[in-house]
């Protein structure tokens, strides 16, 4: 009995692989005969998992989804990194999750070998998690949007911007991204023959869904999100080429400071956004790097006068008054 119960696990573990096997490979892989092996995959069936055959050349055994969640077999690197994320989830932005990734997380804490628990508890001891300071988003709401992306068909919904404005949209669902502790959905908006971004937590959809579709080229999805959520939003915008390069960049730019593309191998190109061109000016100063003015020409003189009030600021005896 034990043999056979070792003998199943090894057969879960090249069936989860997502490969077709034929019989004669698994019994070679296993030392077993092919009929031994045809009533291993029935035992395997009778524990839940979705065996499927097919015959012809390219037929064989595979491992499909079924309608119930039968017991996965995980490797030791997998139970760990499953336990991490269930115990980040559960200070998550999505409503009511919390309760849930716990209740997963101790059912798996309870299964883990005597050898894992250590290292679980070492990172246990190590981290914290802030709890998501930002709205959650209700999981209804995250798979009904979901599914209409997987599906290909138009998502409507009652959104409420910002200013606590509501409107009807119809859009072509592009991708939802998580970014800054809040789920967006990149999304062709129908009405205004453009692409949009929509906070997930701001969005009501309504179901039936409409027609299918044909996606179009989004291209940078994240790069979309993040120029919609960093610069868009802003009453006035900059463009600046920075003297260093993207990767330079990135370990000093936050999520939210806005969009960098490439220029060459010791310049880029950034486009942010802000409350006032005074704000960005001081933006760009903050950045430590040499810069070029792109746009507008009216953060030009914005500059030379904040140049200006620097250069006072070290010299004896002067100072300039804010105006």
């Amino acid at each position: 009995m034990l043999e056979t119960s070792v003998r199943l696990l090894r057969l879960l573990a090249l069936l989860q692989t997502g490969r077709t096997w034929t019989g004669a490979e698994l019994a070679e892989r296993l030392a077993v005969t092919t009929r031994t092996v045809r009533n291993d995959l029935g035992r395997l069936r009778l524990l839940g998992y979705e065996v499927t055959s097919r015959t012809g050349p390219a037929g064989g055994y595979k491992l499909d989804a079924g309608t119930a969640v039968p017991p996965l077999l995980l490797d030791d690197d997998e139970a760990v990194a499953i336990a991490v994320a269930l115990r980040a989830a559960a200070s998550g932005s999505v409503t009511g999750i919390e309760e849930t990734a716990t209740r997963a997380l101790v059912k798996l804490e309870r299964t883990l070998p005597a050898r894992l628990r250590p290292t679980l508890e070492v990172v246990r001891s190590a981290t914290d998690t802030a709890p998501s300071e930002g709205p959650t988003v209700a999981p209804d709401v995250l798979s009904a949007v979901a599914t209409a992306i997987h599906r290909h068909e138009r998502l409507r919904f009652d959104y409420t911007s910002h200013g606590g404005t509501e409107s009807r949209r119809d859009v072509e669902p592009h991708r939802l991204v998580y970014t800054g502790r809040r789920w967006y959905l990149l999304a062709w908006d129908v009405g205004r023959t453009d692409w949009r971004t929509f906070r997930a937590d701001r969005l009501q959809p309504k179901v039936p869904t409409g027609p299918r579709f044909t996606p179009r080229d989004a291209g940078d999805a994240v790069a979309r999100v993040l120029h919609g959520t960093s610069t868009a939003v802003w009453p006035f915008r900059a463009r600046a080429r920075l003297h260093a390069s993207t990767e330079v960049m990135a370990r000093r730019l936050d999520w939210n400071d806005g969009a960098v593309t490439a220029e060459g191998p010791t310049t880029c190109v950034i486009e942010t956004g802000g409350p006032s061109l005074m704000h960005l000016a001081g933006f760009l100063v903050d950045l430590d790097v040499d810069f070029e003015i792109l746009e507008p020409p009216e953060l030009r003189p914005v500059v030379r006068r904040l140049a200006d009030r620097l250069r006072a600021a070290v010299a004896d005896g002067n100072a300039v008054r804010g105006g």
